[in-house]
C-alpha cells in the first residue's frame, strides 16, 4: 500500500453531513442578529458544502448544508441574500470583526497575566 492510497477514489467532502441541528443553529443565529447575509462555501476535500452567515457587524457562524440548492432554499425562506464566496469573496466586515476579536483576546490575556 502506497503512502497516499487511502485517499484515492475518495469522494471530496465525505466527512460529517449536515444535520437538522446545523439548520436549527443557523436559523436561531440569524433570528438574533440584524443585517445577516449568507455566503455559500463550496465542498472541499475536508468538508461538505457550508453556509456562512455574517451579521451587520461582521460576527459570523458557519455550518454544513446538504447542498447549494438547500442553502438557497434556506436563505430564501429567511429572506436573506445569498452570495457565493468563490465569486464575491468574504466581506471586509468579517475580516474587521476577526481583527477586533484578536485584539480583545490579547487584552484579556494580558490582563489575566498581570493579576497577582
Amino acid at each position: 500500500m502506497g503512502l497516499f492510497d487511502r485517499f484515492r477514489n475518495r469522494r471530496p467532502g465525505t466527512g460529517r453531513r449536515a444535520t437538522s441541528a446545523d439548520t436549527d443553529h443557523l436559523r436561531d443565529w440569524a433570528a438574533q442578529r440584524r443585517g445577516v447575509e449568507g455566503y455559500l462555501e463550496p465542498r472541499t476535500l475536508v468538508t461538505e458544502t457550508t453556509l456562512l452567515l455574517i451579521a451587520h457587524d461582521g460576527e459570523w457562524t458557519r455550518r454544513r448544508v446538504a447542498s447549494p440548492a438547500a442553502a438557497g432554499r434556506f436563505t430564501a425562506k429567511l429572506g436573506i441574500p445569498l452570495y457565493e464566496v468563490a465569486k464575491v469573496g468574504y466581506p471586509q466586515r468579517m475580516r474587521d470583526y476577526q481583527a477586533r476579536q484578536r485584539i480583545l483576546r490579547r487584552r484579556s490575556q494580558r490582563a489575566a497575566d498581570e493579576r497577582p
